[in-house]
């Protein structure tokens, strides 16, 4: 099994479409309703549906990795972005900032790097 993509509802289209331009990730399907997106790397994509309101609690965070947090928060600042936090390095060997997209979504960038996958305590694999 494969995660494929993860979808966030928006109140309006055009000002996600921005929003996630911003962020680097290429549109690659738009209609009215909905936008799709691909990550600059790897197999995963990202879309966007319109919605009559977006929940004002929500219990997820999307997270999109990249090679140089602290550059692309600087981008991002630049353009007029905010941070919840700014980047730090964290004790599970992550560096990561997170802020929100016009909607509110939490989001988080990060680079783990091998540690995303197999930290030193990840649990042995099963057979």
């Amino acid at each position: 099994m494969r995660l494929n993509q993860v979808t966030v509802g928006t109140t309006d289209v055009g000002r996600a479409e921005a929003f996630y331009r911003l962020l680097g990730l290429q549109l690659i399907v738009k209609d009215a309703h909905y936008l799709r997106f691909e990550c600059p790397d790897g197999d995963s994509t990202f879309s966007v549906e319109l919605v009559d309101a977006v929940a004002p609690v929500e219990q997820i965070t999307v997270y999109f990795e990249t090679d140089d947090v602290d550059e692309a928060c600087a981008r991002l600042r630049d353009a007029g972005v905010a941070f919840d936090t700014e980047p730090a390095d964290m004790p599970w060997l992550w560096r990561e900032a997170r802020l929100r997209d016009p909607d509110g979504h939490h989001l988080c960038l990060f680079h783990a790097g091998d540690n995303r996958r197999n930290p030193p305590w990840r649990l042995p694999r099963v057979p």
